[in-house]
């Protein structure tokens, strides 16, 4: 299918060929494009950023600067430089703003079907043949309302958003700062609201365009007299209200929108602008100013745009999707026109020229133009039901091992992929990403034969001898026991399995065939790991293991801290720390204790923050400490070992120190090596070989059980047995 893409590097728009994206299990609404609208101001302004320097872009984002300099502090140059390189080339979807045909929903979804016509918006509404949309930013339209008109909902919700934020009174005088897109929407509602409408803009062009929406009196930014006219139209009063709704550095709105205020006055900031309060103007004539955030209530929360939870509407009345959906009632009742506002239309194969339009032309001057759609061809996706049989793709040789891969995303592309690339006797076959672009990238990138958003494809290649699952938590182990079912060997990411239903599952599929499994426990496999080991062979008494996780902050936002989908830090990240006790110790645990802090900040995950002590079989023990709230300046990781007179002490993955009869030996072989690259390596040549898992399977399963364990400890207070 078609979509529009750009290279985050240079900022060059093109439209390509990728795999259709696949349908969300929770929450998903599968969309056959046939408008999309291009958001001028936000994607003008990201096309900007990727042209401009990279000493323009780190000036732009100190922060990410800072960060980047303290990684190369902790894990050295290269490892980093590759990782932001790589990050660099991968190509960045475009749009947030569409309308089409349902083409499917995933069974949560009950009041969407196939066939229905929506719009939709936000993360996933791209401009591309095919969505991977969510339902609670996809609305039904009218068939009164053209899917053309309807492709504008999303920036007609940010408008809407806005006048709500300003509370406007039908007979209010109400100012209008910037007339692009948002703001002719924000016009037409304001009219539709009973208001007096001032627009103003610095564009001759935009100002006719709100004279066409409505708007009672429009003018030039910089016509004489302009405050007096305002002051003259609002009856001397001011303007009992002002939407800025431009996209600028400059602070010339926020000064504007005071002197156009009335005494007690509401400004209300939907666009971009600095933001430096006059204090004199705003002490005086006490404004009330607010933000709008984005397109209402909902924004930003994962459980409504992800999962698909609604507010009560006698709690939140307007949430995202209400305001979208308003604002199609609007278009329905004809109090919104938009045929004066949709100055372009193009070919999605044309998306080049259409953002060519958002640039100064060759004098400098900005060119008119107000809403650009893109069209689309009418693209059939290949359902479950018609898909053409897998492609078997030869190896070419039978000692050749040949790959397939589950989930492309950033991690897979770091870590793994370019070492399973560089290993001889591997053929790239066949890469599995939900969203289609990142698996087309990945093709492109790691030499795959064929790119695709079906785990099925994958599944059903007899070529494939070897399956590498790198997707989220959740589908870990029913992708893991498909691929051992179909009798090809497993590399999955951590966590094994995030419940004890899962787990079982998987243990009932390794018993179906011969295939390995592995689960994606690097560390023991790092180098300076196992110098710290090796440095502990003769010593026959038992091991103290003490394991400090400077782990960092994560929002209660975030898809790893959700139950169903990421199932914690514990589950998801402690699981490392247990496989490296195993691995030091050489013993399995057998008994769980662990403490949580209990702070009543309603912003800090309590079980981020832990102290896990583990008894381990043979009479070792282990100690975790695994923190959120530290200071991000210090390393992640600090190991040390003691036993039989002999102590190590490893720091952060770059540098082991051994000690011994009163002396110290130090290991430092530069930069920061985790052990992905010599994990990939022996689970390949473990399948060449015909041995068993570089980690038994019998292994794995208990590091999974021991943090379901470590749950469970925090949760009673108490020490779990495991045996």
């Amino acid at each position: 299918m078609k979509q529009v893409l750009q290279n985050w590097k240079t900022g060059e728009i093109v439209t390509d060929d990728v795999p259709a994206p696949s349908l969300r299990q929770r929450s998903g609404v599968l969309v056959r494009n046939s408008y999309s609208l291009i958001s001028a101001g936000t994607e003008r302004t990201s096309v900007d950023f990727a042209k401009s320097s990279l000493v323009d872009k780190a000036r732009s984002k100190p922060d990410e600067v800072k960060k980047i300099l303290r990684d190369v502090r902790q894990q050295g140059f290269w490892s980093v430089y590759e990782r932001v390189q790589r990050k660099m080339n991968v190509p960045v979807p475009r749009g947030y703003s569409c309308a089409g045909e349902v083409i499917a929903v995933s069974d949560d979804v009950d009041d969407l079907r196939p066939g229905d016509r929506v719009a939709c918006g936000g993360q996933g509404a791209y401009h591309a043949a095919i969505i991977s949309a969510r339902r609670n930013l996809c609305v039904k339209v009218p068939d009164s309302v053209t899917l053309a008109d309807a492709s504008y909902t999303t920036l007609g919700a940010i408008a809407m958003q806005g006048v709500r934020q300003t509370a406007p009174v039908v007979g209010e005088s109400v100012v209008v700062i910037g007339l692009g897109l948002v703001g002719q929407c924000a016009v037409q509602i304001l009219k539709a609201s009973g208001c007096v409408v001032i627009g103003i803009d610095l564009s001759q062009y935009h100002v006719g365009a709100a004279k066409q929406s409505g708007a009672d009196h429009a003018f030039l930014r910089n016509e004489e007299g302009l405050e007096a006219r305002i002051q003259s139209l609002t009856g001397g009063y001011g303007a009992d209200a002002v939407i800025i709704t431009a996209a600028t550095g400059s602070n010339d709105p926020i000064e504007l929108a005071a002197a156009l205020s009335r005494s007690r006055g509401r400004i209300v900031l939907v666009g971009v602008s600095k933001i430096d309060i006059p204090r004199d103007v705003f002490y005086i004539k006490e404004l009330e100013f607010k933000l709008s955030r984005s397109y209402g209530p909902g924004r930003y929360d994962p459980q409504y745009e992800e999962q698909g939870a609604d507010y009560p509407l006698e709690y939140v009345r307007w949430t995202e999707r209400r305001n979208m959906q308003a604002f199609v009632q609007l278009l329905a009742a004809k109090k919104i026109m938009l045929s004066h506002i949709t100055t372009h239309r193009f070919p999605v194969e044309d998306a080049d020229k259409a953002y060519s339009m958002l640039s100064h032309d060759g004098n400098g001057t900005p060119q008119n133009y107000i809403g650009i759609l893109l069209e689309y061809a009418d693209e059939q996706p290949q359902s479950a039901n018609d898909n053409p049989p897998p492609v078997y793709i030869s190896k070419k040789a039978h000692d050749v091992i040949g790959i397939g891969v589950i989930g492309a995303g950033a991690f897979a592309q770091t870590n793994l992929l370019p070492h399973i690339k560089a290993t001889p006797n591997v053929a790239m076959l066949g890469v599995c990403n939900a969203q289609g672009s990142s698996g087309e990238f990945a093709q492109k990138e790691f030499g795959f034969q064929y790119a695709t958003s079906e785990p099925d494809k994958i599944f059903d290649n007899t070529a494939i001898d070897a399956v590498i699952i790198a997707t989220r938590h959740d589908s870990h182990a029913a992708l893991a026991a498909r691929a051992l079912q179909k009798g090809k060997h497993v590399f999955v990411e951590k966590p094994l399995a995030v419940n004890e239903d899962e787990l079982a599952m998987l243990e009932n599929a390794a018993k179906s065939g011969n295939a390995i499994i592995l689960a994606g426990f690097n560390r023991r496999f790092a180098p300076l790991l196992r110098s710290m080991k090796e440095h502990f062979q003769a010593t026959p008494e038992p091991l103290v293991i003490a394991y400090t996780v400077n782990a960092g902050f994560i929002p209660k936002t975030h898809w790893t801290q959700d139950e169903s989908e990421g199932a914690g830090r514990i589950i998801g990240e402690v699981c490392h720390f247990v496989d490296v006790a195993q691995f030091l110790s050489g013993s399995e645990p057998m008994r769980v204790y662990a403490q949580s802090i209990s702070s009543s900040n309603q912003a800090t995950t309590n079980s981020d923050n832990i102290i896990v002590t583990l008894t381990m079989k043979n009479g070792a023990i282990a100690s975790i400490t695994y923190i959120a709230n530290n200071d991000p300046s210090l390393p992640k990781e600090l190991c040390s070992v003691s036993g039989g007179g002999r102590t190590a002490i490893l720091h952060n993955y770059t540098t082991l120190d051994l000690h011994s009869r009163g002396g110290k030996r130090t290991i430092k072989p530069g930069g920061m090596d985790k052990g992905h690259k010599t994990e990939v390596e022996e689970f390949l040549r473990a399948i060449r070989k015909g041995e068993q898992s570089p980690i038994s399977f019998p292994s794995l399963i208990l590091t999974t059980r021991t943090t379901f364990a470590i749950r469970r400890s925090i949760a009673c207070g108490e020490p779990i047995e495991l045996y």
